[in-house]
């Protein structure tokens, strides 16, 4: 995919790969060369992606002028601040003069902008509506007032300290996000997803709906290293959607079945959509732990989906892909050293040995590198060799700056809550509105997760619902990983609920196929999604396999007969008492320990 302003200009382009080839060459090095302060390794971060952010996307030549002119403002406001960390971390702060304030205003104004640009209005506007209640929530009556705070103190907190835009979020973007975003897209840069593929047809296309198998799978592969529901069925589903309807499959079902397996791409490990590193900041759980207390309910998530198919493939007599159109054992083994080696460096490196996450990535990185001067033909050509790496380092510098437009906006809101004590006051709310119970708290933090994510991404979605609603949840009795498990979950409902549900529409669209037809389907196929967030909570050891194995697997049993029966219920008949008794059945099973 060329992702250059001006195709036609070999010099553009090869100014944009060398951009991109310092910003991965920056973050390798950061993990590599110890440790750098932060007002100088989270600025910069800032200054790398403003360029693929506001001018390599820019679409009209009037939004690149202004783009150049925003980015430029932004990086010597970035680089400003670097070059003064000393200076400023001195400060506490604090800002110092007329400059310092216009310099803060500036890097704000930038970060919103940017991230309008890259997602849309709705997040910038809710970091907007936060900036204003931060500079004159004191004129508030009542208890969600604030006492004010001077205006040098309230916006150096946010710009030259580490409270701000430059807080621990921007950290995890930093260090170990962009990592981690890196490795899938020298990855997809090369034979890995090919390999995926051939995988996923090898072991399911020959089974019964084996074609909408392949597509649970290779999403699952894909999806771990992508994290983006969007980015998945653009990309899995432009093979696995033509497949399925070649095969005969109702386009409704094709297109649902594509876009919940790829949304679950986004709670599968190791990436999770760069959740997992964000909840390792808040929560300050280990990355392994979360890996651990996330995988099987992923798994539970993907094997609620099989069944579905089953029983869909009951219904409409779907056959198996064809033997002709099945890879062969050559194609599978080969094609799949493309990802196994580099997850081995990386599994091996970060169990086996010890070394962080990061580090761990960064070696897997360079493992994934070296298999971008071969293909499964075991040969190579100077200019396949070019290709690779010029696509690797541009798709990564594009993802890597998409998440870090998200998080600094996020981290601006989170600023806010943390100065004025916000997020205490809307904790208490939900308190009051639950009468202090657990279920229904966990109702209404599931209504914001949905309203929000409808119009915001996931992680950023999940930052926001969990500082607010987080603390609440504890309160009640939740463990902190079992709370910000549950809001991550729900905070990706809106890809697949309507009335926003985003990966609903793209495969809608690739397929030829009303929308809504294909949500109602997928929301039926997806109920895991629904379903197990609150099965987390019923069921504490679900999220307990590193510590306790056998409670966990003996959970992760009780959970997949329910969803079974549920799944039953919603699909596998068409008799609406089968579908009661099967309904109630599996809810009974999932939860009825609670009443009893």
């Amino acid at each position: 995919m060329n992702m250059m302003p001006n195709p036609n200009s070999r010099a553009i382009e090869g100014a944009w790969i060398v951009l991109a080839l310092a910003l991965v060459g920056f973050h390798l090095k950061l993990v590599f060369s110890g440790l750098v302060p932060n007002l100088v390794s989270r600025p910069l971060h800032m200054a790398f992606i403003l360029p693929f952010a506001l001018i390599l996307r820019a679409e009209t030549k009037a939004r690149r002028l202004t783009g150049i002119l925003i980015a430029a403002l932004g990086v010597a406001a970035a680089l400003w601040v670097a070059w003064n960390n000393v200076r400023l971390g001195d400060q506490y702060g604090f800002l110092e003069g007329r400059f310092q304030v216009v310099v803060a205003f500036v890097l704000l104004a930038v970060v919103l902008e940017t991230a309008r640009r890259t997602i849309g209005w709705p997040l910038p506007l809710v970091a907007a509506l936060a900036l204003l209640y931060g500079l004159y929530g004191q004129h508030i009556p009542g208890e969600f007032g604030h006492s004010g705070t001077p205006l040098a103190s309230f916006l150096g907190t946010l710009t030259i300290a580490e409270g701000g835009i430059w807080g621990s979020l921007t950290g995890v973007s930093v260090n170990v996000v962009a990592i981690f975003v890196i490795f899938g897209a020298v990855l997809n840069a090369g034979e890995a997803g090919q390999g995926f593929m051939n995988l996923a047809a090898a072991a399911a296309g020959r089974l019964k709906g084996g074609a909408a198998k392949v597509s649970v799978l290779s999403s699952a592969l894909f999806g771990s290293i992508s994290g983006s529901a969007s980015a998945n069925v653009a990309s899995t589903g432009a093979i696995t959607l033509p497949a399925m309807t070649r095969l005969g499959y109702p386009k409704r079902l094709a297109a649902a079945v594509e876009a919940v397996a790829s949304s679950g791409g986004q709670i599968m490990p190791p990436l999770m959509g760069a959740g997992a590193f964000v909840m390792v900041e808040l929560t300050g759980v280990p990355y392994t732990s979360i890996i651990a207390a996330a995988i099987l309910p992923a798994v539970l998530y993907f094997l609620a989906v099989w069944v579905g198919i089953n029983a869909y493939a009951t219904r409409f007599e779907l056959r198996a892909v064809d033997a002709a159109d099945r890879p062969g054992a050559r194609d599978v083994v080969v094609t799949s050293l493309f990802f196994l080696v580099p997850f081995a460096v990386l599994l091996v490196s970060m169990f086996a040995v010890g070394f962080t996450p990061e580090y761990s990535a960064a070696l897997a990185i360079l493992a994934g590198t070296a298999l971008l001067f071969t293909n499964s033909e075991f040969t190579w050509t100077p200019a396949q060799v070019r290709e690779r790496l010029a696509s690797a380092v541009l798709n990564a510098a594009a993802q890597v700056s998409m998440i870090a437009a998200i998080i600094l906006c996020a981290s601006i809101v989170i600023g806010v809550l943390s100065i004025t004590g916000l997020g205490v006051k809307i904790t208490s709310l939900i308190l009051e509105g639950s009468g202090g119970m657990l279920w229904p708290s966990l109702l209404l933090t599931a209504l914001a997760c949905l309203i929000l994510g409808m119009e915001v991404p996931t992680t950023a979605a999940y930052v926001i619902c969990v500082s607010v609603a987080g603390p609440a949840l504890v309160q009640l009795g939740l463990e902190p990983l079992q709370a910000h498990l549950f809001v991550f979950w729900f905070a990706l409902l809106s890809t697949i609920t309507p009335p926003v549900c985003g990966a609903v529409f793209i495969a809608a669209g690739m397929i030829g196929e009303n929308w809504l037809k294909v949500a109602l389907t997928a929301m039926a196929l997806g109920v895991g999604l629904y379903i197990i967030p609150l099965g987390m909570v019923a069921n504490p050891a679900l999220i307990a396999l590193g510590e306790r194995p056998g409670a966990a697997l003996l959970a992760g049993l009780r959970i997949a007969l329910g969803l079974g029966l549920v799944s039953y219920a919603l699909i596998g008949t068409q008799r609406w008492g089968l579908k009661a008794a099967g309904g109630a059945a599996g809810l009974a099973v999932i939860f009825g320990h609670l009443w009893i």
